[in-house]
C-alpha cells in the first residue's frame, strides 16, 4: 500500500517576527502559531485563540485523510497489541507492615485500580480511577500514597494533560474524600511519620516547582505552610522520604547539580536541614543507615564520574564529613542505591549492561546478581519495608516478557513472583536479539540492541524502525515490548541507538552528548543507522527513525542532516524550536535547561552552535523523508507551536512529494493519552505509518 499526499494540503500564513542577539537576526514565519495566553491554555484548552485552532483542526483532518488508506492495519495492529495485554492483571503486593499494598485492572478498564490485602486476608480498594475518570476526556494519576498509619490515602490527578495535579486526601475507613484540597500540585509527597501532615510541592503559573508546603490533615489548603523556597529558577524541587522512614527529604536540583535538606518525620516542624551546599557539578542523593547512626550517598564528588558511595555522620552530613565507603570506579557507573537495616542494594552499569549489587552492612561484604542474556533490562523496586533481609526487582530483555523476583539478601534465593502473561502467545525462541556496535566518525563504538524474527533474512530488503533518544543523561533499555513485536512480525528489524547523551556507556558518554557537544548525539544515530545498511540488516532508505520529547529533537536533526538515510521520521512531542525556546526564559523548563543545552541569551557560542542544529532553524529546501509529528495542546514540556511550526515550515520548503503529517492531541500532553488502551491506539496510528510508508501495510 502506497501512501499519497491528499490533494489540498494546509498551508500556515507567513506573519514574519524577528529578534535580534549578539548582533544576529532570525526571522519566524510561523510564530504567531503560539498562542499570546498559552499559559490559560494549559489549564483551559478551549481558550486557543480561533486561528490557531482553525489551523491545527486543519493539519489534523489532512493527517486524517492521508492515513486513512491504513485504517483497517491500525484496528489489526491495536487488537493485536490489546491481545498482549492480560487486561485483567495486577501488581506483586508489596508488604508495609500487616497491609500489602498493590494496583490491579479490570478487563477492559482504561485506569488502575489501587489496593491493598488486609491483615486477615481480605482485598480493599482504595481508589478506583476508573471512577474517578469517568466523563473525562483526559485523566492521569500523579500520587497513590498511603500514610504511615494506613489510615489516609494522599492521591492526585491531571485531567487536562497539563501536568497540574489537584491532591485529595482519602479517608480509607469510609472510603470518602475529605474536604481537603490542595490545586496545582506536582507528583510526589512524604507524609510524617504520624500520618498527620505531609510535604508538597506547588506547581507555579510558569509551571515550575519551586516551593515546598506543609499540609496538615483536615485544614485548608490556604493555611499550608511554606516549608522550602528555591529562589534559583534554574533549580526544581521535589520531595522525598528515605527507606528508613526516619527523614524527609528536601531536594533541589538542575540536570547537573543537586542539594538536599532534611527534616525528622517525627519531628516535621522542624526547619529543614542541609545536607551539603550545592557545588556546580557535583550530584549527590541520601539513603539513611539508622543502626549505625549514618548517612550513605551516592555522589559524584571530587571528580567521581561514575559516582562513587560515601559516608557521613547523621550529626555531621556535610561535604568535609563524607568518606568513601564504595570508591570511584572509571567505568563502573552508579546508578541508583538503597539502604535497608542490613543490606545496602546499588544499581550499576558496565560496558553497556546492568547490575545488583548486595553489601552487608555489618561486614562489607558483596556479591552480585547475575543474569545471562546478552542485553536485558532491571529494575529495582525497593518497597515500602526497612527492617527486611528481602528486595524485589524485575528482569526482561527485548525477548523476554518481565519477570519479577523477590530476593532474599542473605541467603540469595531467587523467588520468582510473577511472569507477564502475553495472552495472544509469545515464544521467545522465534526472536533473536543481538547487541552489535557502530563506530562514529571520531571512533566511538555506539551500543545498538536489535530486535527480529529468527525468519527474517539479513540481506538488506528488510525494513527498519531506528529509536532514539540521547538527552538527559536516560540509558534506553533494551527492553520487552508487546508493541515491537507486531513490527518485528512484520519483516521489521527493530533496533534502539544507544547514543551519546544517555548514560549507557558511563557518565562520560551523557557528557559527550550536551552543551557544546550535542552533535555527537546526532552523529552517533546517524552512524547506527549507517552500520544497520552496511551490515544487511536493511538499507539506507529504508529506516523509519524514530524519537520523542528530546528524541523528537534528535529525529529533527537527522532529517536535516542525514535525509536520504530515511524512509520516514516519526517525532513525538519533538523539541525542535531548540533556538527559540532557550532564548524565552518564561517557558516552563528554559531556565533548568541552559544546563543541558547551553545558555544563548547570554553566551554567543551557545547560540551560533544551538543554531547550527536547531531543528526548525535548519529546515531547507531539499528532499526530506516522510515526516509524522505528534503533539499535545496542553504539553507544558514541549509546547504544541514547536511540532506544528516544524512541519508547516517543512511543508514549505520541501523539494519532494513525500507526506508531511502533523498530529496534535487536543485532549492531552506531553504523555498522549492516557488511558492504557487508548495509549496503544497512538502506538499502532504511528506504526500503522511506519508500515504504510515502507509498504507492508
Amino acid at each position: 500500500m502506497k501512501l499519497t499526499p491528499p490533494a489540498q494540503a494546509p498551508k500556515a500564513e507567513l506573519r514574519p517576527q524577528s529578534d535580534t542577539h549578539h548582533g544576529i537576526t532570525r526571522t519566524d514565519d510561523y510564530a504567531w502559531l503560539r498562542d499570546p495566553d498559552w499559559r490559560e491554555v494549559m489549564r483551559a484548552p478551549e481558550k486557543l485563540a480561533p486561528d490557531i485552532r482553525s489551523y491545527i483542526e486543519a493539519e489534523n483532518a489532512y493527517t486524517d485523510e492521508a492515513l486513512a488508506p491504513l485504517a483497517a492495519l491500525r484496528e489489526t495492529l491495536f487488537a493485536e497489541m490489546k491481545g498482549r495485554i492480560k487486561e485483567e492483571d495486577s501488581s506483586v503486593p508489596a508488604p508495609d507492615g500487616a497491609y500489602a499494598y498493590f494496583t490491579r485492572y479490570a478487563e477492559g478498564a482504561q485506569q488502575p485500580v489501587f489496593a491493598r490485602r488486609r491483615p486477615d486476608g481480605t482485598e480493599e480498594t482504595l481508589l478506583d480511577c476508573n471512577a474517578e475518570a469517568e466523563g473525562e476526556a483526559y485523566f492521569r494519576i500523579g500520587d497513590a500514597d498511603h500514610s504511615p498509619d494506613h489510615k489516609l490515602l494522599a492521591w492526585s490527578a491531571d485531567r487536562k494533560g497539563s501536568e497540574y495535579f489537584s491532591l485529595r486526601l482519602r479517608d480509607l475507613s469510609t472510603g470518602k474524600d475529605l474536604a481537603d484540597e490542595v490545586p496545582d500540585t506536582s507528583p510526589g509527597i512524604a507524609w510524617d511519620a504520624a500520618g498527620r501532615s505531609f510535604l508538597y510541592v506547588h506547581v507555579d503559573e510558569e509551571h515550575r516547582p519551586l516551593k515546598v508546603f506543609r499540609h496538615i490533615v483536615g485544614t485548608p489548603a490556604a493555611e499550608d505552610r511554606l516549608v522550602y523556597e528555591e529562589t534559583d529558577i534554574g533549580f526544581y524541587v521535589g520531595v522525598g522520604k528515605t527507606q528508613s522512614g526516619r527523614y524527609l527529604i528536601i531536594d533541589a536540583h538542575d540536570h547537573q547539580t543537586s542539594e538536599l535538606r532534611l527534616i525528622p518525620a517525627d519531628a516535621p516542624d522542624t526547619p529543614p536541614e542541609l545536607v551539603s551546599a550545592r557545588e556546580h557539578g557535583v550530584e549527590y542523593d541520601i539513603e539513611h543507615d539508622e543502626a549505625r547512626g549514618r548517612f550513605l550517598i551516592l555522589t559524584n564528588a571530587d571528580g567521581a564520574e561514575d559516582f562513587k558511595i560515601v559516608e557521613a555522620p547523621v550529626a555531621a552530613p556535610g561535604r568535609a564529613n563524607w568518606h568513601d565507603v564504595v570508591p570511584h570506579r572509571p567505568g563502573t557507573l552508579v546508578l541508583s542505591h538503597v539502604a535497608y537495616r542490613d543490606h545496602h542494594v546499588r544499581m550499576e552499569r558496565r560496558d553497556g549492561l546492568q547490575r545488583i549489587v548486595i553489601r552487608r552492612l555489618a561486614d562489607g561484604s558483596e556479591h552480585e546478581i547475575a543474569f545471562d542474556e546478552e542485553a536485558y533490562d532491571l529494575n529495582l523496586s525497593p518497597g515500602y519495608e526497612y527492617d527486611t533481609a528481602t528486595t524485589r526487582f524485575s528482569y526482561n530483555s527485548m525477548t523476554t516478557p518481565s519477570e519479577v523476583y523477590d530476593y532474599d539478601m542473605e541467603t540469595r534465593a531467587r523467588a520468582l513472583r510473577k511472569r507477564q502473561e502475553v495472552p495472544s502467545g509469545h515464544n521467545p525462541a522465534d526472536y533473536v536479539t543481538r547487541r552489535i556496535f557502530a563506530t562514529a566518525a571520531d571512533g566511538e563504538r555506539v551500543p545498538i540492541s536489535l530486535l527480529y524474527a529468527r525468519t527474517t533474512k539479513l540481506d538488506g530488503s528488510a525494513p527498519c524502525l531506528l529509536y532514539g533518544y540521547g538527552s538527559y543523561g536516560i540509558s534506553i533499555p533494551s527492553s520487552f515490548s508487546v508493541t515491537a513485536l507486531s513490527l518485528v512480525d512484520r519483516g521489521f528489524v527493530y533496533a534502539i541507538a544507544h547514543i551519546r547523551g544517555g548514560m549507557e556507556k558511563g557518565y562520560r558518554w551523557y557528557t559527550d552528548g550536551k552543551l557544546l557537544k550535542k552533535r555527537n548525539t546526532f552523529v552517533d544515530f546517524i552512524a547506527a543507522g549507517e552500520h544497520l545498511a552496511k551490515e544487511g540488516f536493511t538499507a539506507r532508505g529504508r529506516i523509519v527513525g524514530h524519537g520523542g520529547s528530546a528524541g523528537g529533537m534528535l529525529m529533527g536533526a537527522v532529517a536535516n542532516m542525514a535525509p536520504d538515510l530515511f524512509n520516514g521520521i516519526v517525532a513525538e512531542v519533538p523539541f525542535v524550536d531548540v533556538l527559540a525556546t532557550m532564548l524565552d526564559a518564561s517557558l516552563p523548563l528554559t531556565p533548568p535547561e541552559w544546563h543541558e543545552w547551553g545558555n544563548p541569551i547570554e553566551d554567543e557560542e551557545a547560540y551560533r552552535y544551538m543554531a547550527s542544529y536547531s531543528p526548525y532553524d535548519n529546515v531547507r529546501a531539499q528532499a526530506y523523508p516522510h515526516i509524522f509529528a505528534l503533539g499535545g495542546l496542553t504539553d507544558p514540556r514541549v509546547t504544541y507551536w514547536e511540532p506544528a511550526k516544524w512541519a508547516a515550515k517543512l511543508r514549505a520548503l520541501r523539494t519532494d512529494a513525500r507526506l508531511t503529517l502533523l498530529r496534535i492531541n487536543m485532549e492531552a500532553g506531553h504523555g498522549g493519552a492516557s488511558g492504557r488502551f487508548d495509549r496503544l491506539k497512538e502506538v499502532a496510528l504511528v506504526y500503522a505509518f511506519a508500515l504504510g510508508i515502507s509498504e507492508r501495510a
